[in-house]
């Protein structure tokens, strides 16, 4: 008898793009996702060139220059297109920057968070047993404690810092991957496939790579592209409150920074990276709303 797993490398490589390219088509069509898609990219198209879009004139390009003698200045001013800080920062500078900080902090995120959840998951759905008991209860522990709050309180704990607000939201978000890992672990085991292969003589770490892990990636990919947003708009929450240094460019300290001219009218300083900020959270919750419809089949046609 002839192992297809292994026989027809190219047939399982052209079902793999036809399967992407399916799943490109309907994001495209759909129009709430394709937009966020073209928000998306112009915005990490603003974070990856910031450099080219802002010349930074201190050693730390984070850090916002302060101009004393241009304090509080509307937007269209010359020099401070979106106008300025009671402290004398471009929000302009702090917008354009602002994207890398997010962005920066949205991926490092993700990324630890990711393999920290899949690892601790994939224990837990493969072993079972106590150990499976264990850590599913730690997982109950931390989800049983608002994101926000949780964060809020590691990162008092920590320190003022922005990269101790990357720390506290990493020790946060994992536990959301741990569980959908587990889950899609214990339903993938008994689908018929993981039987055949069993049957087949493959060993449990081949299974485990080829068939549960790739099957197993839907959801955390949605995961991950709606955590992309939040994870911002928590960290910029942690900022608005005074928990990361005060004179980055990030999106949260520019809103605190302006708050107090609101009530005076100098509504920009505020309003301009509010808006970015609800940019990011929103057109990363649309792309992976999207992309939950077009890698589950079963929510097609459901509003």
């Amino acid at each position: 008898m002839t192992n297809t797993r292994t026989a027809s490398p190219e047939t399982a490589r052209q079902v793999r793009l036809r399967r992407f390219g399916g799943v490109l088509r309907a994001l495209i069509t759909n129009p709430t996702t394709a937009l966020g898609m073209i928000i998306i990219a112009l915005l990490l198209g603003m974070a990856i060139f910031a450099p080219l879009l802002m010349a930074p004139n201190l050693p730390d390009a984070y850090q916002m220059p302060r101009d004393w003698g241009a304090t509080r200045m509307p937007p269209g001013t010359p020099g401070h297109p979106l106008g300025t800080t009671n402290q004398g920062g471009d929000v302009l500078y702090g917008v354009v920057w602002g994207s890398r900080t997010s962005l920066q902090m949205s991926l490092i995120v993700v990324s630890v968070t990711v393999v920290i959840g899949v690892a601790i998951g994939s224990i837990a759905g493969l072993v079972g047993g106590w150990i499976d008991e264990v850590l599913m209860r730690v997982v109950d522990i931390f989800l049983s404690i608002p994101e926000l709050i949780f964060a809020l309180a590691v990162a008092a704990i920590l320190g003022p810092s922005f990269t101790n607000i990357i720390l506290s939201l990493c020790i946060v978000f994992w536990v959301k991957y741990a569980r959908i890992m587990r889950a899609q672990i214990i339903l993938i085991r008994q689908s018929d496939y993981v039987k055949a292969a069993r049957v087949m003589g493959d060993s449990g770490l081949n299974i485990f790579r080829r068939d549960i892990l790739p099957n197993a990636s839907t959801p955390i990919a949605v995961q991950a592209t709606l955590d992309m947003g939040n994870i911002v708009l928590v960290g910029a929450t942690l900022s608005f409150i005074g928990l990361s240094e005060s004179g980055i460019a990030e999106w949260g300290v520019l809103v605190s920074e302006g708050q107090a001219g609101i009530a005076s009218g100098r509504w920009w300083a505020s309003t301009f990276p509010g808006l970015m900020i609800f940019l990011w959270a929103l057109t990363f919750n649309l792309v992976g709303d999207g992309l939950r419809d077009a890698l589950d089949p079963r929510t097609e046609g459901r509003g």
